[in-house]
């Protein structure tokens, strides 16, 4: 899709992966969208993630678990459930769907 004008976000989803899939649909200064597509995987445990940039996701299908570190547990995101990360706010994946992929549409900014 990263050079085509037009493409489907269901289309061609990988399913039973090792590692997360991530693909790139749009770039410009300051500006990153990409699908996600995770099946099962997760952060590390006691592992936060931290970005210098901000990022805006929205979960498409699937489910996740997403928390803050200054959150005392997880929120769950279904479909249509979007969070918005500040830039250098720890953040972690604590679980994703496994019966299911789990598609994520994900919109990095400065």
């Amino acid at each position: 899709m990263t050079n085509n004008r037009n493409g489907n976000l269901f289309e061609a989803v990988p399913d039973n992966l090792s590692e997360e899939c991530f693909e790139t649909l749009a770039a410009s200064k300051g500006l990153l969208i990409r699908r996600i597509v995770s099946t099962g995987q997760a952060t590390p445990p006691d592992t936060w993630l931290e970005q210098h940039h901000g990022e805006w996701c929205v979960v498409l299908s699937g489910a996740a678990g997403f928390r803050f570190a200054d959150e005392p547990a997880a929120r769950t995101l279904g479909p249509g459930d979007h969070v918005l990360i500040p830039a250098r706010a720890r953040h972690r994946v604590e679980w994703t769907s496994p019966s299911e992929p789990t598609v994520w549409l994900a919109v990095h900014f400065d």
